[in-house]
Parts: C-alpha cells; structure tokens; sequence
C-alpha cells in the first residue's frame, strides 16, 4: 500500500506569491498616499501630479502603475484624512462620560484636525471645485465616512438610553453638514477662539439634542416637547394638549 504524500504544501507556490506581490503594492500605494499628504502640506490644495511624483521619488508613470489615475489618489487621500479623523473622533469619544462632553469633544476634535492641517482639509474639500476634470466628489466622500460614523455613535447611544434611533442617520449627516460649514467659515475669518467656537456650537447641537437624551445618571435632563393632539374630541369642540416625546405617534 502507498503511504499519503504528507509533505507540506509548498510555502513558495504561486499563491504565495501572489500575496506577497499583493502586499508590496497595498504598501507602495500607502506610501504614495503619503508622500501626497507631504506634497499638499507643501505646495497646498492646488498641489499636482508632478510635485506627489517627486515628494514620492517617482516617475508620473511609476505613480500611475498604482493608481488608475488622479481622481484614484485623490479618492485615496481623502479616505486617509477621513479614517485618521475617525480615530481620533473615536479616542475622544471614550474620554467623555457625559453626553453634552461627547457632543463638545466630537466638534473639538473637528476643528482642531482642520486646524492643524488647513491645507490637507482645503484639498479634501475644495480641490473638486478647482479641478474640473476631478469627477468624483471628494468632499462628499470623505463627509459620508465621517458622517456614518457619527450615525453610528448617535444609534448606540441613543439605544443605551432607550430611545427611537431613526434620527441616527440624519442627524449624523446633519451633524457633520453643520460643523463642516461653521468650520469652513473659522479656517477663513478666525474671529473667534477654536474653544469659543466649539461651545457655541455644542450649545446650539445640545438644545436640540437635550429634547431626546437622557444620561443614564440622570445628569442629563430631557423635557418633553407638548402639541396638539385631539383625544376624542367630537365636532365642535377643541382638542386637548397633551405631551408628546420624540419618537412616540
């Protein structure tokens, strides 16, 4: 009887090397990305595929054997700028016990990454309206990671204290629409503090969010909105007012 051929399989086959192909060109283009992240620190939002190649050490065609073409980079850019905000959104995010402090640290954090990197927000945000021949809405791309992260947040938060989370969504796009306006504005005029800035925005997102939340200590107060609802009234007499919480018919 034969014995089974127990030899392992061979660790230098073609799907090996296929991976370790696949892996060095994942790593080059992560490093491409960020020689452009250098390249828009020093040349600006207008920055070109001439000054990426040289920050890169690269040729034009080098850059384009990894990516299929500008719009790919600049896609891959704002997706780098947007998941190192998330990060941070998130570790500021674990600091924070109370809600009103997680609303305050979410818009902190915003204003102090476009603070400190003014240059790499303006290309996020702005380069599709310098360059026509760039598609693909940047700006939009990187407020919807951002946007669905918040989305996200607001859902478990909303379920810790056991309210409705169909506003999760909407409020996290509405959230970031806001912010990213008043942000915009404060990177051009800075007539105000970042911090100044920050609590009049928590101040305007909290009454609102005030209405619905409640800490689960208790430290967070909610007072229901009342309308009119009619409860068996017959023709010609008025309805009665009775409170009415968010979420409930």
């Amino acid at each position: 009887m034969s014995t089974p051929d127990r030899r392992r399989p061979e660790r230098n086959g073609p799907d090996a090397r296929k991976g370790r192909w696949h892996g060095h060109r994942e790593a080059r283009r992560a490093a491409m990305v960020e020689a452009a992240v250098c390249a828009i620190r020093r040349h600006g939002p207008n920055v070109g595929m001439d000054d990426i190649a040289a920050e890169a050490g690269v040729t034009k065609p080098v850059l384009y054997r990894h990516f299929v073409d500008k719009v790919d980079l600049y896609v891959a850019v704002g997706r780098r700028v947007a998941e190192e905000l998330l990060e941070r959104l998130t570790q500021q995010m674990r600091q924070q016990v109370e809600t009103r402090g997680r609303v305050a640290a979410v818009i902190d954090t915003y204003l102090s990454s476009i603070e400190a990197e003014p240059e790499l927000y303006r290309f996020v945000v702005r380069r599709p309206l310098v360059d026509h021949s760039v598609e693909h809405d940047l700006a939009a791309d990187y407020a919807t990671l951002v946007a669905n992260h918040l989305g996200g947040i607001i859902d478990t938060t909303l379920r810790e204290v056991g309210r409705d989370t169909g506003c999760a969504e909407p409020w996290g796009h509405g959230l970031v629409g806001l912010v990213q306006a008043a942000g915009d504005w404060w990177l051009e005029h800075r007539s105000m503090s970042r911090s100044d800035l920050t609590e009049h925005l928590t101040a305007l997102i909290w009454s609102g969010f005030a209405h619905v939340l409640a800490d689960r200590n208790g430290s967070d107060t909610w007072t229901p909105i009342t309308r009119t609802r009619a409860t068996g009234a017959t023709h010609g007499s008025s309805p009665t007012a009775v409170p009415f919480r968010y979420g409930s018919t």
